[in-house]
């Protein structure tokens, strides 16, 4: 079979324009995610290894998490309690969630057996936590999270024009179909690299960008609408659409940056204010069952890592493990009495599928080798994006940006046509800019008879 060009299908030049300025626009941003997606996905090692020092302590004699919690809150003035996280052994420190009165988390690193506070540092700061805002926002919030899902959407362009440009003309034998002629020299090598490490790692590549489509701030939040619709709420402890501060995923609900300034139910006087006073402890019967709750939390055997959080009068506990199809949440009274379980086959079928996804995506369904199938991608996508910047360069004029010539005989095509209308209904960054795009040429052709 050959692609043919006819009414029905955009012949080669139209495809190779969409292609190179598809490429132009998206390959810088996907040589910088498949850079920064190769380092998240060993989230759980390099955090293991940052921490090492702070879970290989003096095996702990007599654990009290209440005791851990109020030293935390001690070290961090005028901060409320978000959660506790269950020590995985023995010899690990506690790690106790604050707010501070802005609204920010900080971690703090409690030593069980003295209750002497080790280290306090800001979730927000945390190198992975870095990462992934850096891969999923450019650290520029909700605007860079709506840039990374154009970015997205316009690599789904690049991708499926790549295809048909590739798709083999009558060309005999299977170099530089299906495996790189290496030793090729110039520009034949380099378009193999491209195009065929391409082919390689395009369909990962679609997985990778519909997977992390929940998580952006326009097309996650458009799901969010959709399951509202139908009765199902996503909650932010599954996923993070857009940019959301690290105390909302602790917490599970939204921080305002008052509602730490003094914790519920602490001692307050009315009509004083004393910024310079010791930060104000939450009254006793406020963290008072914790050190049974995580009694009965060490017994339900959920998937690290584990948050204690309280729920109103009763507390909460869940497992925040990254392979989410193993989260499980589970609430528990101050006497420690199990209420009601909640596991993953409970939820949606969309927040399945999601969870699925994203489990998949970071590299965390299938255990290490879904972390080597996801780094040896991320490999092939860089290697990819150098290719084409080197072909780009050797054929770019000087001082021209050297793309593929427009002729009057092109075609789009009725199913080249089609398909952008397809996507721009499902992906509404790709659709504004189609539009964008639009009525810029035909400012652009009038400018040109008149």
């Amino acid at each position: 079979m050959t692609l043919r060009t006819s009414a029905f299908w955009p012949d080669y030049r139209t495809l190779w324009r969409w292609h190179f300025f598809a490429g132009l626009f998206c390959l810088p941003f996907v040589a910088f995610l498949s850079l920064t997606g190769a380092v998240y996905l060993f989230k759980p090692q390099s955090e293991a290894w940052i921490d090492w020092h702070y879970d290989h302590l003096p095996t702990v004699l007599s654990s009290s998490p209440e005791r851990d919690v109020q030293a935390a809150l001690s070290a961090v003035p005028h901060s409320s309690f978000l959660a506790y996280e269950l020590p995985r052994t023995p010899r690990s420190a506690a790690r106790v969630l604050v707010s501070r009165p802005d609204g920010e988390a900080v971690r703090v690193y409690v030593d069980k057996n003295t209750h002497d506070v080790l280290k306090t540092v800001l979730e927000e700061k945390r190198f992975e936590r870095l990462i992934f805002r850096l891969h999923g926002q450019l650290l520029l919030g909700n605007f860079g999270s709506v840039i990374m899902e154009m970015v997205a959407s316009w690599t789904i362009v690049l991708i499926v024009t790549g295809l048909l440009l590739w798709w083999p003309r009558g060309q005999r034998g299977l170099a530089g179909v299906v495996y790189p002629r290496l030793t090729a020299e110039g520009r034949l090598l380099w378009r193999d690299l491209h195009a065929v490490t391409g082919v390689w790692t395009s369909l990962f590549l679609v997985l990778f960008l519909v997977s992390g489509l929940p998580w952006s701030f326009v097309w996650g939040h458009a799901l969010q609408s959709v399951e509202n619709t139908v009765g199902r709420l996503t909650s932010v402890k599954e996923w993070e659409i857009g940019a959301v501060p690290a105390a909302t995923i602790i917490a599970g609900h939204p921080i305002t940056p008052s509602e730490g300034r003094h914790s519920k139910g602490a001692l307050d006087m009315p009509g004083m204010d004393m910024p310079d006073a010791p930060a104000v402890l939450p009254e006793a019967h406020l963290l008072r069952g914790l050190d049974t709750v995580a009694q009965t939390a060490a017994t339900l055997s959920l998937p690290a890592p584990v948050f204690i959080t309280r729920s109103g009068s009763v507390w909460t506990v869940r497992s925040d493990t990254q392979n989410r199809p193993l989260r499980e949440s589970v609430t528990v009274t101050s006497d420690g009495h199990v209420v009601m379980r909640s596991a993953f086959a409970g939820k949606s079928l969309a927040d399945r599928i999601v969870a699925y996804g994203v489990a998949a995506h970071e590299g965390q369904l299938f255990g290490w080798l879904n972390q080597l199938i996801n780094l040896l991608v991320a490999c092939g996508l860089f290697l990819m994006s150098c290719a084409a910047t080197v072909l780009w360069l050797k054929r770019k004029p000087a001082g021209a940006l050297g793309a593929p010539p427009a002729l009057h005989s092109q075609t789009h095509g009725g199913a080249g046509i089609a398909f952008l209308l397809v996507l721009a209904v499902c992906l509404p960054e790709l659709g504004a800019s189609l539009l964008i795009l639009a009525l810029a040429s035909l400012m652009f052709r009038k400018v040109r008879q008149t």
